[in-house]
């Protein structure tokens, strides 16, 4: 194949793939993550940003018990583009220690902005630590001028999606409607994405469970499957180009084979 039908040849396939619309899978890993360490005063506040693992259910303590975990990701950041169409979507997450049996967990769209600050908790981190700038609390969402509408967070009150989480191990939850919908809404508004929050049994004690946060290098993971979005004018103009281009090289091809 000569230099003209390679080039040629090129565009023509360029201009088709940015005018179908192709299911495409991406993972994408945190933006942020964080665990709200409930405490009875903002005076008080716990956070572990920059800690290894974020928690959902309650400690064995006898007060300030409850662990909730957030975590947000960036469609944009991960090449989803403006306009596509989510058809599936995953949340994996790697449970790390537990004194607990099995228990629910479910996701929640987080209806608040809120950070992750330099915070560290030692030890298995489910005491947590002082709560450092920019650190999401039971009560702030940035501490420590911020503040959650409701100590806790500000959360749908539906779950997105629930898993019955057991020993050590890998857990995904979904693919659900409400998932969809929620990622589905942070591509068309990505001023609405806050991300999921992680709500455990909270009713008994010692049904907390420890997650890899970002941090540890084996973070939360969101699958995502989407429909590219549909062809515009410019890519129909691109692929009229193409053709164009495509016809010129076989007109040039000919020419040269007639002067020849």
């Amino acid at each position: 194949m000569t230099m003209s039908m390679k080039i040629s040849s090129v565009c023509l396939m360029l201009a088709l793939v940015s005018v179908q619309a192709f299911a495409i899978t991406r993972t994408l890993a945190p933006v942020r993550d964080n665990t709200l360490y409930e405490v009875s005063s903002a005076a008080n506040a716990l956070s572990n940003g920059a800690g290894t693992r974020i928690f959902a259910g309650r400690t064995a303590q006898g007060t300030d018990s409850i662990r909730r975990a957030l975590v947000a990701f960036d469609p944009a950041g991960a090449a989803i583009p403006s306009g596509a169409v989510i058809t599936s979507a995953t949340l994996t997450l790697d449970m790390n220690m537990t004194n607990a049996g099995s228990e629910a967990i479910s996701i929640h769209r987080v209806l608040a902005n809120w950070g992750e600050g330099g915070s560290s908790a030692g030890g298995g981190q489910g005491a947590g630590a002082p709560a450092q700038t920019g650190d999401a609390t039971w009560f702030h969402t940035l501490f420590s001028a911020s503040f959650w509408g409701s100590p806790g967070g500000d959360f749908s009150g539906a779950p997105s999606a629930t898993q019955t989480v057991g020993g050590n191990g890998s857990y995904t939850w979904g693919s659900t409607t409400q998932m969809v919908a929620d990622v589905q809404s942070w591509v068309d508004n990505p001023s609405s994405n806050f991300g999921w929050l992680l709500i455990g049994n909270e009713a008994s004690a010692t049904t907390a469970k420890s997650f890899d946060s970002r941090e540890s290098g084996n973070g939360p993971a969101l699958v995502v499957t989407f429909n590219a979005p549909v062809p515009t004018t410019n890519d129909w103009a691109l692929l009229l180009l193409a053709l164009l281009l495509a016809s010129l090289g076989v007109l040039s091809l000919r020419w040269v084979s007639v002067r020849r």
